[in-house]
């Protein structure tokens, strides 16, 4: 019996690649029900003619509906993709242009921009979950792509929902990895480690060897791997490790605020880049992804759906990297803490492989990133102003009371519209709150 999958957020420029995906693992992931949903009917029914096309094309033999009717897309469903930006590419150039009249970071998943938008993102993806549990099939899953991802994921599994969270940084350095040793994707296996956008490669098994020592020793590996993040050879071979690319803006705050005073943003290039798309999908002779979605980020994004959806529902048992509890993957974080390593994938879900403790650094840093997610949550959550103050306090990239509170203010004032638990409530108006 085939499978009904619901993406949530069906006219994004995104679901092109994850469809693609779902299409070449038919064998594993048979669905017979792709619903897109979204709440902009004229993009869903651009983004979904290309679907269509595409699907007809490679003879999918499966029913693709569009629909702008929440319930009709989660009625039964099997899988729901959540993949919504609550606020759009609008609210996204507001996140990262915002900060930095503070002095600040801006960047849409990290510090005062990230924050913003998971006060946006959490009640509503809850809101969601609910109704899945209400009208989906029993045991269905929630695959999370939404960023921010771990937070969105912590939310999700310590309000009892099935779900699992996923990014693609794992998936891209493993790739870039198994290019780099001349191999293919599957001999290659890495411990990733750490929290969503705060990771680091701690070893890189090809053939069950790890070559991630001898990468680092060699001066030109050692420069592929610093230039692939964004960071020196010096910090890479201290690290011992690869970090994500979001490590920079712990490490070198400073500089990555006075590259960002030109008021160009990331978002104001993939307005851009989704216009463009936009136009290409709907030309009625394409029916295929266009090269250009590269350019939109998210690669890989639809092998990784795809490879754990499909072992989600076939059980392979294969180790992949999702944002899941710890359950004592790393001795030295509490088991509830949803973190971002290695599982085992099966029918249940995600089993995380035991590995060894964070070094002290960076369970340092994790540790208070983790403080700051969970205030971000219970603000997100209850629209309690004090409890989003402590949030920006306890975060690495904010920290200080004085920038906090202002940032505070025009964060909620630039948002205000998304955000009515902020000010639909009567102690809205209090200013300051200790």
């Amino acid at each position: 019996m085939g499978l009904k999958v619901a993406v949530i957020g069906g006219g994004s420029t995104y679901t092109p690649e994850l469809v693609d995906g779902f299409a070449r693992r038919g064998d594993r992931l048979p669905i017979d029900e792709l619903v897109l949903f979204d709440i902009a009917p004229e993009r869903l029914e651009i983004v979904g003619g290309l679907v269509r096309r595409m699907l007809d094309h490679q003879g999918w033999p499966g029913r693709l509906l569009l629909t702008v009717d929440r319930d009709t897309a989660l009625d039964d469903a099997d899988f729901v993709v959540i993949q919504l930006r609550v606020g759009g590419q609008a609210a996204r150039l507001v996140d990262e242009s915002l900060p930095p009249t503070f002095g600040l970071v801006g960047q849409e998943t990290t510090g005062a921009g990230g924050f913003a938008k998971a006060l946006r993102t959490v009640p509503i993806v809850l809101d969601l979950a609910e109704v899945v549990g209400r009208r989906s099939a029993p045991g269905a899953w929630i695959v999370d792509f939404t960023n921010p991802v771990g937070i969105v994921t912590q939310a999700l599994l310590d309000a009892g929902h099935r779900a699992i969270g996923l990014c693609n940084v794992a998936i891209n350095v493993q790739r870039a990895l198994a290019e780099r040793f001349g191999v293919s994707p599957d001999r290659v296996e890495i411990e990733h480690v750490g929290l969503n956008h705060l990771s680091w490669v701690r070893a890189v098994r090809v053939d069950g060897e790890d070559r991630l020592p001898a990468l680092l020793a060699d001066d030109d590996g050692a420069a592929w791997a610093a230039d692939h993040v964004g960071l020196s050879v010096e910090r890479i071979r201290r690290l011992g490790a690869i970090p994500s690319y979001y490590l920079r803006y712990y490490d070198d705050t400073a500089g990555v605020v006075a590259s960002q005073r030109d008021g160009h943003t990331r978002a104001g290039d993939v307005m851009d880049i989704e216009g463009r798309l936009l136009e290409l999908y709907r030309d009625p002779a394409l029916h295929e992804k266009p090269a250009l979605l590269a350019d939109r980020g998210g690669a890989f994004y639809s092998e990784a759906a795809a490879q754990l959806m499909a072992s989600l529902h076939d059980g392979r048992g294969d180790i992949q990297v999702v944002d899941t509890r710890n359950e004592g993957a790393l001795p030295d974080l509490p088991a509830d803490a949803v973190v971002e390593v290695p599982a085992r994938i099966d029918r249940d879900g995600a089993h995380p492989l035991r590995l060894e403790p964070l070094a002290p650094e960076l369970h340092d840093l994790v540790v208070r990133v983790k403080g700051y997610e969970r205030l971000a949550i219970e603000a997100a959550r209850g629209g309690d102003r004090s409890v989003a103050l402590a949030a920006l306090e306890a975060n690495p990239l904010v920290g200080d009371r004085s920038i906090a509170e202002p940032v505070l203010d025009a964060l909620l004032a630039a948002n205000r519209g998304y955000l009515p638990r902020f000010f639909d409530r009567p102690e809205a108006a209090v200013v300051s709150r200790d």
